[in-house]
């Protein structure tokens, strides 16, 4: 069993007001925090990673590839297939943050794959 613990200082800005952090990775999957300030827009993309994840705190704004809007709160948990379009934005006037589970693992920070 491997063990490891969230050091914010060696997060990686991954865009303005992004912030990610590798936490665990494993043979087939890897975890993932991540903060997003208020107002911080993470850009549309797409990777061939499954990405589940679960927002512990504010709200973000999923936007898709055919302008839908989802909007996951604090205790929402979501599913983006590998190769879904999509970006997010912080609407709000609280960081959000949460944790990403990417499968097969993503490297940290390889943000634009």
């Amino acid at each position: 069993m491997e063990r490891e613990r969230h050091d914010p200082s060696t997060d990686t800005e991954a865009v303005p007001g992004a912030h990610l952090a590798q936490l665990a990775t494993g043979a087939e999957m890897s975890v993932q925090h991540f903060s997003i300030e208020p107002g911080a827009e993470v850009p549309s993309h797409s990777h061939h990673h499954e990405q589940a994840g679960y927002i512990t705190a504010g709200a973000l704004t999923f936007i898709l590839a055919d302008g839908e809007e989802v909007v996951c709160e604090a205790g929402d948990s979501y599913v983006l297939a590998g190769e879904e379009v999509h970006g997010a934005e912080n609407r709000g006037d609280e960081r959000v943050e949460g944790v990403d589970i990417f499968s097969p693992p993503r490297p940290n920070p390889d943000w634009q794959e």
